[in-house]
């Protein structure tokens, strides 16, 4: 059916009134973005175990819903993508194109530029020119092969295909250095910083190859013309430099955090000047993203106005507007165009070249700067990343008819490999050490018995956010020994990377100074308390505070903080809870932040404490230098390696002259001795209903030799013996539950239980609120008691204890309390017995 564009209405009258949705453009922009969607999302599930950035998933579904393939049903074609409804897709495809290169500009820091120094500049400028040069060198060929190709002028054709050839996607590389976890080593921010300079340098080359296609078409132009839209570029960009990007700093310091709203106002204004930033680089004759791309620029990176931007317009645009984009891209691609050998034989030569210019290029100036081969291979695939950008300037190229169908095919299938190939090539050649560590595995027993250690105590404490900060410092300082060893502290920021631009601004910033939200609260109460605390540290003498930050998924943020702890030879990892509880609310972060604890718990090469904070560091009785009042620490003990490990804790806050430490230790009733509790392998799928513990063999005898030695040894801790209690085991929930309510202790701390004594076997059948956490910590964890102390649950680092199984309780026997073994047919193991 044809179509006059002009007569084409916006919205249909509804199918009981005869019409068909499809031939109207409103319902038809419906249908094609809930298809494209779909397929896209498809695509990027089944591409996810590759590691693949989202942009090669939109692609390829343009691809597959385009004439490539299921286009090749002229009857779908022409129903669901008919050419009157290319403009209408395009057009809003490209608003969110518009927003997104605003976004691109706000997330570019163009002082890291400035920073990084010779070496990224000369790798960045090595990866331009190289690939430029035979981008060229290739247009030559292409300009003599392709059938069409010699219409176009050659100014802008050779400058087409030079650019073409030179990009990296500086947001397409900084997801791949995410994934990759490469973000913040020496690797990345050397890549991040050279893939800033070049998208700079390619906008400039981008606007030029646009300037110089005023000629294109065949329509006879004079050459001055593109003169004056370069000249009149320049004056744009020396207009936005000195008139609006002051302005926009008086902006953002209007809706700085001081002033603890940002005006509404503002906000449309600066979306305003988006479009108009848009529209006056469209009517020079450059296309109008380079307008919204500059405007980016002139925006003041961090900051409160800078993030709200950030939260208003990101997810509408990346989730929704910019895969009609790039799907648009990969339907205006038609493969079959590539016919015969000397096509496909063009795709390897562009291919070949594009690889061999950017690798090439990178590695030798790489290596001229001393870096190592491994790490300079790896830098040039990495800036072989093109993607995002690489398919603006194509479509922009087609539109102009610079490129003809078959040479946008071509150069699509060589965008589409080059970012393809980069994480797999990367993988296989560039490893950072995260196999076993050589340092020995470490916890806090080991520090008494070597004179290495006794020097130093090294502690890796890992943060979601600022509400964390007090509880943990306030427990670092518990910690710290006035009389023993020197405490090293490494405050570890944990960023979670998404597919959000605010992610790769955290990032940058964590590359200026390590620790990303200081900069966010330049005179607020948090940034006051937090700087304050480090400040104390330094002068006390006996801390080194160290702030390093991971930014990473969730899905593995757990490698990165045991990597860290390997690399840092920590001998304790302090996580916070999940739950947080202030006194008016209770913050949940979360089961995924929940899911990288239990992770941590499992993997850790040291030993692990799990922080619930219930205001610990809030209150009066903070210790530290000038408190009037000591910090209350009750521990509790039971028995067991994990409960040493918490006592052995509790042994260093006793020796600080400010911290006042309990232990309850409890005991089996008289004439209990000869009953054990029988578990077995639970059958329950919610295995985190069900506790879990360890399955490693162990001597009673030995155990309980150590228990008592340990606890004669907390017993003549500090100057003043630390007090020390003793219960009968009656009603264990109870009698625990009761120290948490009585608000006679800021912090109990409590060990995992994960070779539990007979006293805590009995609660195996418990339903677990927080299984990760142990029976006890459960108990004390839980928000259903009362309970208003925090609670630190310890989990001694041994490698024999490692393997975990849940487990139930299986009844009340005179014999030996058997714990589950690793039989494979769910039997009770007899090599593994609690008396």
């Amino acid at each position: 059916m044809a179509f006059n564009i002009t007569s084409i209405k916006t919205s249909s009258n509804g199918a009981w009134q005869g019409d068909n949705p499809l031939n109207f453009a409103f319902p038809l922009l419906i249908v094609q973005t809930t298809l494209i969607l779909v397929v896209s999302r498809f695509l990027a599930l089944l591409l996810k175990p590759l590691r693949q950035p989202k942009v090669i998933a939109e692609i390829l579904g343009g691809i597959l819903l385009g004439p490539s393939a299921f286009g090749r049903n002229k009857e779908y074609l022409t129903r669901i993508f008919p050419s009157w409804s290319t403009p209408i897709l395009e057009t809003v495809a490209t608003i969110g194109l518009l927003f997104f290169l605003f976004l691109v500009g706000l997330e570019l820091d163009l002082s890291s530029i400035r920073r990084s120094g010779k070496r990224a500049l000369g790798i960045a400028l090595a990866g331009i020119s190289l690939p430029f040069l035979s981008g060229i060198g290739v247009a030559f060929v292409l300009r003599k092969t392709v059938e069409g190709a010699d219409k176009v002028g050659y100014g802008q054709f050779l400058v087409f295909m030079g650019v073409a050839l030179s990009i990296t996607a500086f947001p397409v590389l900084a997801r791949i250095l995410a994934e990759l976890k490469l973000l913040t080593t020496q690797v990345g921010e050397i890549a991040m910083a050279a893939a800033a300079f070049n998208d700079v340098a390619a906008w400039i080359l981008l606007a030029l190859a646009v300037a110089l296609t005023e000629g294109a078409g065949g329509e006879h132009k004079s050459p001055l013309i593109s003169i004056w839209v370069l000249l009149s570029g320049a004056a744009f960009v020396i207009f936005m430099i000195v008139v609006i990007r002051p302005a926009m700093k008086w902006v953002a310091k209007r809706c700085s955090s001081e002033r603890y709203v940002v005006d509404e106002a503002y906000i449309c204004l600066t979306l305003t000047g988006v479009m108009v930033s848009g529209f006056m680089t469209d009517l020079i004759g450059i296309h109008s993203i380079f307008g919204a791309f500059v405007f980016g620029l002139t925006i003041p990176k961090g900051g409160e106005f800078a993030e709200r931007l950030i939260e208003r317009i990101e997810d509408f645009v990346s989730g929704l507007l910019l895969p009609l984009y790039f799907a648009s891209s990969g339907l205006k691609t038609d493969v079959t165009k590539i016919k015969g050998a000397k096509s496909w034989g063009l795709l390897v030569l562009v291919i070949t070249t594009a690889c061999a210019g950017k690798i090439f290029g990178t590695f030798a100036v790489a290596l001229m700067f001393m870096i190592p081969v491994r790490e300079s291979l790896t830098l040039g695939l990495l800036m072989n990343a093109k993607g995002l950008v690489e398919l603006i300037v194509l479509n922009i190229g087609k539109e102009k008819e610079v490129l003809n169908d078959e040479m946008f095919a071509i150069l699509v299938l060589m965008a589409l490999f080059t970012t393809f190939m980069t994480t797999p090539t990367v993988m296989a050649i560039y490893k950072p050490a995260r196999g076993v560590s050589m340092h020995p595995r470490r916890k806090l027993g080991d520090l008494a018995n070597t004179e290495e250690s006794k020097n130093e105590l090294r502690i890796l404490a890992c943060l979601h956010e600022l509400g964390n900060v007090p509880s943990i410092i306030s427990l670092i300082e518990s910690i710290r020994s006035t009389k023993n060893s020197f405490l090293k502290l490494f405050i570890m920021h944990l960023v979670e990377f998404t597919e959000r631009s605010s992610s790769i601004i955290m990032a940058q910033r964590t590359l200026k100074n390590g620790l990303p939200f200081r900069n966010r609260f330049r005179r607020g109460e948090w940034h006051e308390r937090v700087t304050g605390a480090f400040h104390a540290y330094g002068q006390l003498g006996r801390v080194a505070v160290r702030p390093i930050t991971t930014v990473s998924p969730l899905s593995t943020m757990d490698v990165d903080i045991c990597h860290a702890a390997e690399e840092k030879r920590v001998t304790m990892i302090i996580l916070p809870f999940h739950k947080q509880w202030t006194a008016e609310t209770t913050k949940n972060m979360g089961p995924v932040w929940r899911g990288v604890n239990q992770r941590v718990l499992k993997k850790a090469p040291c030993s692990v404490a799990v922080l619930v904070d219930r205001g610990f560091g809030n209150g009066p009785n903070s210790p530290g230098p000038d408190a009037s009042a000591a910090q209350r620490v009750c521990i509790v003990f039971f028995g067991g390696p994990d409960d040493r490990e918490a006592l052995e804790l509790g042994g260093r806050m006793a020796e600080h002259p400010f911290v006042k430490v309990t232990l309850v230790r409890f005991v089996e009733k008289e004439g209990s001795a000869s009953k054990g509790v029988a578990l077995r392998p639970s059958r329950s799928t919610r295995i985190e209903k069900n506790y879990s513990f360890s399955t490693a063999e162990i001597d009673r005898e030995k155990e309980k030799e150590l228990d008592e030695a340990a606890v004669a040894g907390f017993r003549n801790k500090g100057d003043e013996r630390p007090e020390y209690t003793e219960k009968a085991a009656n009603n264990i929930v109870e009698d625990v539950l009761r120290l948490g309510q009585s608000r006679a202790y800021d912090l109990i701390v409590v060990g995992k239980g994960r070779f539990p004594s007979r006293m805590v076997a009995g609660l195996a059948d418990r339903q677990a609120e927080h299984a990760e956490l142990g029976p006890i910590g459960d108990v004390l964890a839980s928000s259903r008691h009362g309970v208003v102390s925090s609670v630190l649950v310890v989990q001694q680092h041994d490698v024999a204890r490692m393997v975990e199984a849940s487990v139930k309780k299986l009844a009340h026997t005179d014999e030996k309390q058997e714990v589950v073994g690793s039989s494979r047919d769910g039997e009770i193991s007899k090599e593994n017995e609690i008396v």
